[in-house]
């Protein structure tokens, strides 16, 4: 489909990797448009409208070409989304995919913020952080160590919240450390440790190990997920130390605010892989017991947000209660919290730690958006004045949620999920109304997935093409 100058040697299109840009804009934009509009970001040494072989107009799709990957991505970042000529729609911008990608990549790829490096055996974290921080802000560091030893293996990873940083740190950090874009995770991999998670109190936890409790000199101990040992709270084994797992992608902030409603809580951390990818499951700990057991009874199986069922058992904590005295005080306090969660907080005798609330029922719709009240579909049968396209990540939402939301703007037809893809499209019956939804839900967050919203192409015009059904 790319229809480039015979000049052009196609050997140095992705020359360097993720420098040439592909964008989707109206059929009325012209090649001196672009230019115009992105030469600002960087030297341009090439721009290119795909043209109809018999008609030779725009099929609304150009390629742009940096000579340096930084400047392609940060035009990707600026520019995706803007509308480059007045009454025009806004354009979308991508790196292009190239022969080593198997798609284009937009600026929400985490595989465009990840760089791998070559380090220094006695480099720490913040050594690694210090070094690459001047090129864009941190998400966080990681550097490989020796499962048996502990030791650094003289590798890290650095994970940036923009494209451009990432490529920028690449182009010029000090050649020694032979900065690349970091491969996706395979599971020959999966089994190096790395440091980086925090407690509430901000003391130092590794993140991709759990919390087996062991205390040296008052210094927290973990260990390997694969020696984490979940207790069966029916035999009598309450602890401090919870795990809590789901399937929805819930963020760090989601999971401590909830589990923070029960006082007492210490320390919450979503476990993450080396590459910062949640793993679907978060270690919780409670300063007494009675936190524990009451937060392990109200929230295990509870549906948060709507539809994902929270799985929440108590794990090893450490803690020596092998004597008597020790297991008849565990099993007490269990009893007296039990009470509290069966019978209610009504009871006198109850033991109940200071400031605590019962959980109040959440919201169907869990988003930082100020939602407009509900409103009426419009008829099946009207005609579609626009059409919003919405990429959903991590996951699509259901269709009843989706519906609720998109509602609120009005005149909404109808809600179509692209099977097997994590798109949809909305179509309005009045282009106004599409464009308050748009402007109000763009990269906003429903029920944890962050939603992309965008106009969406007009549908072709060719009569041999086969209609679209939405």
């Amino acid at each position: 489909m790319e229809e480039y100058p015979p000049k052009q040697s196609t050997e140095n299109l992705d020359d360097p990797p993720n420098s040439r840009l592909f964008v989707v804009t109206s059929r009325s934009i012209t090649e001196d448009e672009l230019r115009d509009s992105f030469s600002v970001f960087g030297d341009i040494q090439g721009v290119w409208v795909v043209k109809d072989k018999q008609t030779k107009e725009s099929k609304g799709i150009s390629y742009v070409k940096f000579a340096r990957s930084s400047q392609a991505c940060l035009a990707m970042e600026e520019m995706h989304g803007k509308v480059l000529v007045e009454g025009t729609k806004p354009i979308k911008v991508f790196i292009a995919q190239s022969r080593s990608s198997t798609r284009h990549r937009d600026v929400e790829d985490e595989e465009l913020t990840r760089i791998f490096v070559m380090i220094p055996k006695t480099f720490s974290e913040e050594d690694l952080k210090n070094t690459f921080k001047e090129y864009g802000e941190i998400e966080y560091c990681v550097i490989i160590k020796n499962k048996s030893t502990g030791e650094s293996k003289g590798l890290g990873y650095v994970r940036y919240y923009k494209p451009s940083q990432a490529a920028l740190a690449i182009e010029n950090c000090d050649k020694t450390y032979r900065a690349i874009l970091a491969e996706p995770r395979t599971k020959s991999t999966a089994s190096e440790d790395y440091s980086g998670g925090t407690t509430r109190g901000g003391s130092n936890v590794p993140r991709n190990t759990t919390m087996h409790q062991e205390t040296q000199g008052g210094r927290l101990l973990a260990t390997d997920p694969g020696n984490y040992q979940v207790m069966d709270f029916r035999s009598g084994d309450f602890t401090r130390c919870l795990m809590m797992s789901t399937r929805a992608a819930l963020t760090q902030e989601q999971i401590f605010a909830l589990f923070d409603i029960i006082p007492g809580m210490e320390y919450c951390e979503l476990q993450r892989d080396a590459y910062g990818i949640s793993k679907g499951h978060a270690l919780i700990r409670y300063s007494n017991l009675g936190s524990a057991v009451y937060a392990k009874e109200k929230l295990n199986g509870f549906e948060y947000p709507p539809g994902n069922r929270l799985s929440v058992n108590f794990v090893d904590d450490g803690e020596d209660r092998s004597s008597p005295v020790g297991r008849m005080a565990m099993q007490f306090v269990a009893a007296q919290m039990m009470n509290v969660v069966w019978n209610g907080p009504s009871s006198s005798q109850v033991m109940k730690p200071p400031g605590f609330s019962t959980i109040s029922p959440m919201p169907r719709i869990q988003t930082d958006v100020n939602l407009p009240p509900l409103k009426k579909l419009a008829p099946p049968d009207s005609k579609t004045k626009e059409r919003l396209f919405v990429v959903f990540s991590p996951s699509p939402l259901p269709l009843d949620v989706l519906e609720d939301v998109f509602c609120r703007y009005g005149s909404l037809i109808e809600v179509h999920l692209v099977p097997g893809r994590k798109v949809g499209y909305m179509k309005y019956a009045d282009k106004q109304c599409a464009d308050d939804a748009m402007a109000a839900l763009h990269g906003r967050f429903i029920n944890g997935v962050k939603l992309k919203v965008m106009l969406a192409d007009p549908p072709r015009e060719e009569s041999h093409k086969r209609p679209r059904t939405y």
